[in-house]
């Protein structure tokens, strides 16, 4: 479809062909191999080199940023095979010391094969530039994570690519939380994007995925070799899931994004609440993400409940009735959980982590308030 289009429309009929007689929805081709004689043609001789829904699924999320995209079977083996592909030859990975911590649970395993983790805050911009120098002449790849999971916590993207840049380090930027529609890395010097399609792209809590979305070839090339390698392709049906779910990212990010900040709003001013960590409430890096963000600032957000016990915010989330106990987030259904149940998650005892679906938010903060409030007779207190 022509550029002249906005991202929005492109997205909606990535896949479909314009044939008289073709169906409307691009079709699920569960294929692991292809009629193929004499000189293999390029993605149509094996399975696990190619897919019809693969192709489809990725022009969309590359229509995004106006760049190309890579699936995989999973957000982790998307973020493994980048790690393979960038940290070569590289002595760290600097990444958020704060961020997702599955990134730092494989950061960790794949030191023996080279670069060695370095936690950092991204929002200490002294702190990174001296992370990404190390001791003595040293080559680093910068790992960032924007709003981070859990805190939600900003960094500014054009300046990180800036010391990026000047440490001539490739900078990768997980933008799962954000997705392409209210953030574009690629725009403020990413080398590449990273998403986990098993959140918001996909939308409806049913597919596993993961992608990468860059403009660089040869990093594009390297990524397309390590998941026919690594055998980390997604199955035809998953794709076919997650293309089908992306075509209503615009209208579920859009809900999403205003029932999350009506909700931390409303939490800012509980009595139960003792903080609220989303981009578009009283944080310092609010300016921040009001710059590099457009449209909203995302479904997830988290708050820290009084008092500040694993037991009490257990306890709270066993007690709704609307909001689904449940790990993930960006999904139709909303969704909390505890997240320091989670072990190697650094999450305060008592931060819930609310990922608001598309339900009316009238509702939601009805099923909040009602949960918070059995916090009364909580022996605990």
């Amino acid at each position: 479809m022509s550029e002249a289009f906005s991202a929005e429309s492109r997205l909606i009929h990535a896949g479909t062909e314009r044939v008289v007689g073709q169906s409307a929805a691009p079709p699920l081709v569960p294929a692991s191999t292809y009629v193929s004689v004499g000189e293999p043609q390029p993605g149509r001789g094996y399975g696990r080199e190619s897919n019809p829904g693969w192709e489809a699924l990725e022009q969309a999320l590359g229509g995004l940023e106006d760049a190309e995209a890579v699936v995989f079977a999973s957000g982790q083996a998307a973020s493994m095979a980048l790690m393979l592909a960038l940290a070569k030859g590289r002595d760290s990975i600097v990444l958020p010391s704060d961020g997702y911590y599955g990134t730092r649970v494989l950061a960790d395993r794949l030191r023996p094969h080279g670069a060695v983790p370095v936690h950092v805050d991204l929002q200490d911009l002294p702190a990174v530039e001296r992370a990404l120098a190390g001791p003595g002449p040293r080559k680093s790849l910068l790992w960032t994570e924007t709003p981070t999971n859990p805190l939600l916590r900003v960094a500014d993207l054009a300046r990180l690519a800036e010391l990026a840049a000047a440490a001539e380090a490739p900078m990768v930027t997980d933008n799962t939380v954000a997705t392409g529609l209210l953030q574009r890395p690629l725009d403020s010097g990413a080398t590449a994007s990273l998403y986990s399609l098993t959140k918001s792209l996909s939308g409806h809590s049913d597919v596993i995925g993961g992608a990468v979305v860059s403009r660089d070839g040869e990093l594009l090339a390297a990524l397309r070799a390590w998941r026919s390698s690594g055998g980390a392709v997604p199955g035809p049906f998953e794709a076919w899931l997650a293309l089908r779910g992306l075509k209503t990212l615009p209208l579920r990010i859009a809900r999403q994004s205003q029932s999350a900040l009506a909700i931390a709003r409303h939490l800012a001013a509980h009595p139960r609440v003792g903080a609220v960590h989303y981009p578009g409430v009283g944080t310092p890096a609010s300016p921040v993400a009001a710059r590099q963000m457009t449209g909203g600032f995302g479904p997830l957000l988290s708050f820290e409940i009084i008092p500040d016990r694993a037991e009490a915010a257990d306890h709270v989330v066993e007690s709704s009735t609307l909001i689904l106990p449940a790990t993930s987030f960006g999904g139709v259904e909303s969704t909390w959980e505890r997240r320091g149940r989670w072990a190697g998650e650094t999450a305060p005892d008592g931060l819930i982590r609310l990922s608001a679906g598309v339900e009316p938010v009238a509702d939601l903060i009805t099923d909040i308030d009602a949960a918070l409030k059995t916090l009364e007779s909580l022996e605990v207190l």
